[in-house]
């Protein structure tokens, strides 16, 4: 039976950048992906300025930045509340958040996957595509069982790695618990074209009437865009006129350069999913460790997968070439680490959740009373820096229940 240092379940980003991070430190690697093309999942296409640095150390930036990676330089908030001039003159540079880091990195999911796996492959990592995982094992010798190719092999490893996504197969099958927040609101998403007139470095965000919107260029004139709206319209946009429907709403009285949302194209599928974050006490047993979703994941109205992932995978990769004890031990430092960045992104998602995405009489008054509080006390908005710096930046009292009743008072 072959056998390998790692034998990682998930050619996603989580997956193929460890594949390639491990690859290039030498150490024997098989790569499994189930795919045999990557396709717009809609998710995963925007890292945080904290996100980027990890990439940077991971040594994986450059990489990015040739396959068309796209920086955004500022920020707006836009809110029914309030007049569009007065927004976009308030934009938020997003230069200041990390060191040579000039901002947020957007890059499409198919693109950003692809670029990895060939990169784990260039590296010297196996890599194999069509994988169906028939089963996995933990222990003291690691195991998976797959097919490929309609033959079916069995491959042992000093180490599994679980980056199978949210529904991850190695998770269940070493028996790690995941723990899930109830869900707060529908979030739709949607890859547009043929929007040329949106300025290419600006992301936007604004809540108007029963709709929240997200928007992420990605340059050349595509999207990437986001909607929230409440539990109770789940069929607010299916159907095979839901993409129009879905592009209407964004059409905003206090974002006027929306109009060239209306007027774009869809390049992709519009999909939609709840917004709820979960999480896993001990991403790691006997024989294995979880990165990325397979661990865990942030309500997405963050937009912090990525970025998660990212460290995930710097942590994990350091502490595997840092020594050869590759035990339950080594990694209690990456587990103690994720479970407080998690626990202060979820309580960051709950408030931006509540401001951005709840609506109504009582909901938009709340609001409109955060962004004129938080105009002359800045200190109310101090959560938004664990979004754009790092949860581990923001100072601890942020993230606590006397913050959240400053925040939400009327």
């Amino acid at each position: 039976m072959q056998a390998y240092d790692l034998v990682i379940v998930g050619g996603g980003i989580g997956g193929a950048a460890l594949a390639t991070v491990m690859a290039q430190a030498g150490r024997s690697v098989l790569l499994l992906e189930q795919s045999e093309s990557y396709q717009d999942r809609v998710r995963g296409e925007w890292i945080a300025p904290w996100g980027v640095d990890e990439v940077k150390r991971l040594g994986l930036y450059d990489l990015l930045r040739a396959a068309g990676g796209h920086h955004l330089a500022r920020h707006v908030t836009f809110d029914e509340g309030k007049d569009p001039a007065a927004a976009e003159a308030e934009a938020l540079p997003l230069d200041i958040f990390r060191p040579e880091v000039p901002g947020p990195l957007c890059l499409g999911h198919p693109k950003h996957c692809q670029t990895l796996f060939d990169a784990a492959t260039a590296a010297g990592a196996e890599t194999l595509r069509g994988v169906r995982v028939i089963s996995t094992s933990a222990g003291a010798a690691p195991s998976v069982t797959f097919e490929a190719d309609g033959q079916a092999r069995e491959v042992r490893a000093r180490l599994l790695v679980g980056a199978d996504g949210r529904t991850s197969q190695v998770r269940e099958a070493a028996g790690i618990p995941l723990h899930q927040d109830p869900p707060h609101h529908w979030f739709a998403g949607l890859l547009i074209e043929g929007a040329p007139g949106w300025q290419e470095d600006l992301q936007a965000i604004g809540t108007e009437g029963d709709f929240g919107f997200l928007a992420f260029p990605q340059g050349g004139g595509r999207i990437r865009l986001y909607g929230g709206y409440a539990l109770d319209q789940a069929r607010r946009f299916k159907g095979p006129e839901g993409p129009r429907r879905f592009l209407d709403a964004f059409a905003f009285e206090s974002a006027p350069g929306n109009r060239h949302i209306v007027e774009g194209e869809p390049a992709g599928p519009l999909l939609s999913y709840i917004n709820a974050d979960a999480w896993t006490d001990r991403p790691f047993a006997p024989g294995v460790v979880l990165v990325g979703d397979a661990a865990g994941w942030n309500d997405p109205i963050l937009g912090l997968g990525l970025s998660i992932t990212y460290r995930d995978v710097r942590i994990v990769s350091d502490i595997l070439k840092a020594s050869d004890d590759w035990s339950e031990a080594a990694f209690a430092s990456y587990a103690e680490e994720r479970a407080e960045r998690l626990r202060r992104l979820r309580f960051a998602a709950r408030l931006q959740s509540a401001l951005d995405m709840e609506f109504g009489p009582e909901a938009t008054a709340r609001r409109h009373s955060y962004h004129a509080r938080g105009a002359a006390d800045p200190t109310l908005k101090l959560h938004g820096l664990a979004v754009m710096a790092g949860p581990e930046l923001a100072q601890p009292e942020i993230f606590t229940e006397a913050h959240w009743k400053r925040v939400m008072e009327a």
